[in-house]
């Protein structure tokens, strides 16, 4: 079973070379890395070109694209694997058995589609903030909230081709919009370890950007939900989400 790792980035010279660090040092043979560049100028293609020098496994491309979503599809139409997973340029595998253990759970059902599992959140040197255990699914919990964590999933390969990949329109939510896609397939395996590090930086555009995040991951949501009475509910919590955010930087 062969697993594809893709990580995007755009200048990001500071923690690039970690995140290819810890995709190289698994302990699963069959692996290979995909490095999709948006037009980087402060020195990460250095970086990618010098692991990729002495690694067979990576392959990378560099050009313009028009956002995260198109960069992540240009990676799915570059990926051989059976399995998928995306690892952004500032996040990394925190333990060398991630790959081996998610194929450890993918190989006990031909059927399984997703595997999800838990998540550590890093500061930028890479102090643990907090851990973030994998957490029980429901397709209706998926549609209070993002219940997903992005870099702690694996899909295989052939459901995101008949999930359509990425939806190009959307800069925040493209993630948890796939995530209720796939979950009309399925739900997904969950593993009970913590399959990444995700780290909380202001750099970050889900951290820079959470107010406008929350309201297109609301729009992804109104696609699915039916019924006035559903549509009312949601966008009271909505207004409640909107509101205690808000409150948050005023309060720190």
């Amino acid at each position: 079973m062969k697993i594809s790792v893709i990580t995007i980035c755009l200048n990001c010279r500071e923690h690039i070379g970690q995140a290819l660090a810890s995709v190289q040092e698994q302990d699963y043979p069959d692996l290979e890395q995909i490095v999709v560049d948006g037009g980087s100028t402060d020195g990460t293609l250095e970086i990618v070109r010098e692991f990729a020098a002495k690694t067979v496994g990576l392959r990378w491309v560099s050009g313009l694209d028009t956002g995260i979503s198109n960069a992540m599809n240009k990676g799915l139409n570059l990926a051989t694997g059976d399995i998928v997973g995306f690892l952004h340029a500032d996040d990394y595998y925190p333990d060398k058995d991630i790959v081996s253990s998610v194929v450890e759970r993918f190989a006990e059902s031909s059927g399984t589609v997703w595997v999800t599992g838990g998540l550590l959140e890093v500061d930028s040197n890479n102090k643990v903030i907090r851990a973030l255990p994998v957490r029980r699914f429901s397709r209706r919990r998926l549609l209070r909230n993002n219940i997903i964590y992005h870099p702690a999933t694996f899909v295989r390969r052939v459901n995101l081709a008949s999930a359509g990949g990425f939806d190009e329109s959307l800069r925040y939510a493209m993630d948890y919009d796939l995530w209720l896609r796939l979950s009309t397939y399925s739900n997904p395996v969950l593993l009970n370890k913590e399959l990444a590090c995700f780290r909380v930086h202001d750099g970050s555009i889900s951290s820079a950007n959470r107010l406008d995040a929350l309201k297109e991951e609301y729009l992804v949501r109104k696609r699915r939900i039916k019924g006035p009475v559903g549509s009312f509910f949601h966008a009271l919590y909505q207004r409640y989400r909107l509101f205690v955010e808000k409150n948050r930087d005023i309060c720190q």
